[in-house]
């Protein structure tokens, strides 16, 4: 009789599972990493919740002398975004002379509604070439796509930090 609350506990930790599956393929995978990482809350904030309602005096505001703004980080992952993608489509990638500050520094509060706009353009064009490619190039970009993800989701760390720093944070957004 003692075991019967612990096989009910067990039985609905597997049916809890079991209706969130995981994705099955690598397609799958690469699409998750994307979104949860843009516009689908999963273990973190995705980016278009964590720029949400920010004004532009918001997002030119930094905390201290040599740190970025919140501006500055959607701007640096408007820019690699923007080339990764072109690399994995194989295109040409427009001219860069591999200085990483400007990905950040070139980001001017008066285009912050645009430069929201451009990272959600990029993502979702992400999302539509992954969705579209064959096999033979999601496995070629598979490492791509996956670094992509991650650089996305350590960035928008920085920018809930900032937030939180700021006070322009409401943790019923997704964290406390």
């Amino acid at each position: 009789m003692r075991r019967l609350p612990l096989l009910f506990a067990f039985s609905a930790l597997l049916l809890a599972q079991n209706q969130t599956k995981p994705p099955q393929t690598l397609r799958g995978v690469l699409l998750e990493q994307l979104h949860t990482t843009h516009d689908q809350e999963d273990w973190f904030v995705p980016i278009n919740i964590a720029v949400k309602g920010l004004t532009a005096d918001q997002a030119k505001w930094t905390p201290g002398k040599n740190d970025h703004s919140i501006g500055q980080l959607v701007n640096h992952l408007a820019f690699w975004n923007e080339r990764a993608l072109q690399r994995f489509k194989g295109e040409k990638a427009a001219p860069y002379n591999g200085n990483n500050d400007e990905t950040f520094n070139s980001f001017d509060a008066r285009s912050w509604t645009e430069t929201t706009a451009r990272l959600d353009r990029v993502m979702k064009a992400w999302e539509q070439a992954v969705e579209n490619a064959d096999e033979a190039t999601l496995t070629k970009n598979a490492s791509l796509v996956a670094h992509i993800g991650t650089h996305n989701a350590y960035h928008v760390g920085q920018i809930l930090y900032i937030r939180k720093l700021q006070g322009s944070w409401d943790p019923a957004n997704g964290v406390k």
